[in-house]
């Protein structure tokens, strides 16, 4: 008789776990990636351009609060019952955005989508945290975000071919599908899942705990000002593309999908070269300069530009954005443990505070100047703060 050492038995418990979060990571990707380019302009049908920033603010706001109470949230449910729920929620939530037609419940229903949204990945953190080795952290976060970035990179072209007449209801109906399959899927592989202690840290002392760690404050900003150039991008690219240059949203889906090629392409070796030999702040320099020259070049380019022109512009923007993407998670969980929440719900709040602090900017820079003004500004800030605070980190090779 074969016997199998516990050994093995464990390595195999955890490959497949890990199969079972990759697949969750996947579709729950491709359900928060089908309506996130076009939500800004669905928002737009029911409210002025200036508001929808400010209903993206609302939102993060929410998930702010929600996310620096998630160590009590877990400690009184358990990161399986509230990843969960969560997806329950976002279920009936696009089926509301999909035929609600009041303006105010459409609105409360995207706050408490978007608040969902950041809530439920939390939860996968502590999912994947809980089974990784420092070892193997940015191989591991490498493949997670590929295949979130291939969720994404297909998601344009399908939202583009189902948005032929402004019908958003068809993309909401789709995402209510996926995300109910998230919910089955987390039943099938996590539902067993033992939860670690929890510590419940107020946030003044976690901020005070952030703070006598030079390099971990480091990738704090530097995360930020990644979060801060996705909530640009995310908001006002597809503004600008669709109401100001007049592109179709099928050209749109066009340049979207290309433009998150780099994504599925080099997160993975980038993860693996973090690991086995380059530190990540080489790596992190190159895609500021990348990014942040490619953003300022957006406020250039003629409106009568062929599509060409626009797909390689944002191409560049994302291939600089993927190594601060993988460099930063990757630096990050190399410094923490599952166990501490209470850092990593801060780490991930950064996306809210950016979808706080970048619509109310854009906003005020709208009141007074065009819209090519963002992308200048944005790539600028990119450059003259992403790249001197990344040489304030030490490497971890």
């Amino acid at each position: 008789m074969l016997v199998v050492s516990p050994a093995k038995k464990e390595e195999a418990r955890k490959a497949e776990m890990f199969r079972g979060l990759y697949l969750i990571q996947f579709v729950f990707a491709l359900t928060v990636a089908l309506p996130t380019y076009i939500m800004s302009s669905f928002l737009a049908t029911y409210a002025p351009e200036r508001i929808v920033g400010l209903l993206y603010v609302g939102a993060s706001v929410l998930s702010f609060i929600l996310i620096t109470s998630i160590p009590r949230i877990l400690t009184r449910f358990g990161n399986y019952a509230t990843g969960f729920s969560l997806a329950t929620l976002l279920a009936l939530l696009t089926l509301v955005l999909a035929f609600a037609n009041v303006p105010w419940f459409v609105f409360t229903a995207f706050i408490f989508y978007i608040a969902s949204i950041n809530l439920f990945f939390f939860t996968q953190d502590i999912f994947i945290e809980h089974h990784s080795s420092d070892g193997r952290t940015g191989s591991i976060r490498g493949a997670f975000l590929t295949l979130t970035n291939i969720a994404f990179l297909i998601s344009p072209f399908m939202a583009g071919s189902i948005l032929t007449n402004g019908d958003y209801w068809k993309i909401f109906s789709l995402t209510s599908v996926t995300v109910a399959g998230v919910a089955f899927l987390l039943y099938v592989y996590v539902r067993k899942f033992k939860d670690a202690t929890y510590d419940k840290v107020p946030l003044v002392e976690t901020f005070k705990e952030i703070l006598r760690k030079k390099h971990v404050t480091a990738i704090f900003i530097v995360y930020f000002l990644l979060r801060f150039f996705y909530a640009w991008m995310v908001i006002y690219s597809p503004l600008y593309l669709h109401t100001v240059i007049g592109l179709s949203w099928n050209d749109i889906g066009i340049v979207f999908t290309a433009m998150l090629v780099p994504f599925v392409l080099l997160a993975l070796p980038a993860g693996h070269i973090a690991d086995k030999h380059w530190g990540e702040k080489e790596l992190l320099v190159f895609g500021f300069i990348v990014a942040g020259i490619a953003t300022i070049l957006i406020g250039f380019i003629e409106p009568s530009a062929e599509l060409w022109r626009w797909i390689v512009v944002f191409v560049a923007t994302r291939i600089g954005a993927s190594f601060i993407e993988t460099m930063s998670e990757t630096y990050f969980f190399k410094h923490v443990a599952s166990d501490d929440t209470h850092i990593i719900a801060l780490f991930r709040n950064t996306n809210s505070l950016a979808y706080i602090v970048g619509p109310l900017i854009a906003s005020t820079i709208l009141i007074f100047f065009p819209f090519t003004t963002l992308f200048m500004i944005l790539g600028g800030t990119l450059l003259l703060v992403g790249i001197p605070i990344t040489l304030t980190l030490k490497d971890t090779k």
